[in-house]
């Protein structure tokens, strides 16, 4: 059990919610405008943190907070200071950590594809009446984008971007992804497989630090901000220059960029992964892979 004297974790959770501040606080005034933001607001609309959630530092487990009392229904307090009740935790999301483990072990395992060049975002517009981010314009025309996914073909791995394809994008696709198929088909170089490392960080909380889960938070927005430029949305009046995938030098753009993101992926993929064999171990799981 690791001790934090209270000036050690008081700093850490501050330091924490400065960080988080930064991204959650505009992504709320937003909201209360009534605004949208098809890059900044996707962590939060997207997937399922909330971001009251998000705001909220642990320190992961095994880690007694010297003086602390009263952290809420997963810590226990001891004569000490308080601590994660992890057996209770691990009894409730004891299978949640080993589908994670499996998971997070099998796209490790895989070398990084780098020949998709981002064209999900394109099936996602594939002769579609109307678009997920109808406020804002196509770069190319419907029948410009047809015809370029039709020329390059579609090599999506990930079934949580294969998902929103139209319904005449999916036969394109040299994939069929399915969620029972996602530790078979997950590889490092998918944007998408990289971007799910916050989603991962904040399944696991507060059984995983908050740093980590932040981490995999800027990860994911960085990864996010490129997801979009290389789309056919033109986002032009944001500030973000596109990463034209229909040319031969914006595909070679998008591969550095991928692979820039599996290597600053994989050191939180192991983090990760890390945790959860501690868990598992502690609380005496075999790991399925």
């Amino acid at each position: 059990m690791e001790v934090l004297e209270p000036e050690e974790w008081r700093a850490r959770a501050a330091a924490y919610e400065r960080r988080v501040e930064a991204w959650v606080a505009p992504h709320l005034a937003r909201r209360s405008r009534g605004e949208a933001h098809p890059v900044e607001d996707f962590l939060f609309t997207y997937y399922g943190h909330r971001p009251g959630r998000l705001r909220r530092w642990h320190p992961g487990a095994d880690v007694l907070l010297r003086g602390a009392r009263d952290l809420g229904r997963d810590y226990v307090d001891t004569a000490e200071g308080a601590t994660l009740d992890v057996a209770a935790l691990m009894d409730r999301r004891g299978s949640s950590v080993e589908w994670i483990a499996r998971l997070l072990t099998a796209t490790a395992s895989r070398p990084a594809f780098l020949g998709c060049f981002g064209l999900h975002e394109w099936a996602m517009v594939y002769r579609a009446e109307e678009v997920r981010h109808g406020a804002w314009p196509l770069r190319l025309p419907g029948e410009e984008i047809a015809r370029i996914v039709e020329q390059r073909g579609v090599r999506c791995s990930h079934y949580d971007a294969f998902r929103f394809f139209t319904p005449e994008a999916r036969p394109l696709n040299a994939l069929q992804p399915t969620r029972e198929r996602q530790p078979e088909l997950e590889q490092p170089g998918c944007l998408h497989a990289n971007m799910d490392l916050y989603k991962w960080a904040y399944k696991l909380s507060p059984l995983v630090c908050g740093e980590l889960v932040a981490d995999c938070f800027e990860l994911a927005r960085d990864v996010r901000a490129v997801d979009m430029r290389a789309s056919p949305y033109d986002l032009g009046r944001l500030g973000y220059r596109p990463i034209r995938i229909e040319t031969a030098e914006g595909r070679a753009e998008y591969a550095a960029e991928q692979r820039g993101f599996a290597e600053r992926a994989r050191p939180l993929r192991r983090r990760l992964l890390d945790a959860c064999e501690r868990l598992l171990a502690g609380a005496g799981r075999v790991r399925l892979l």
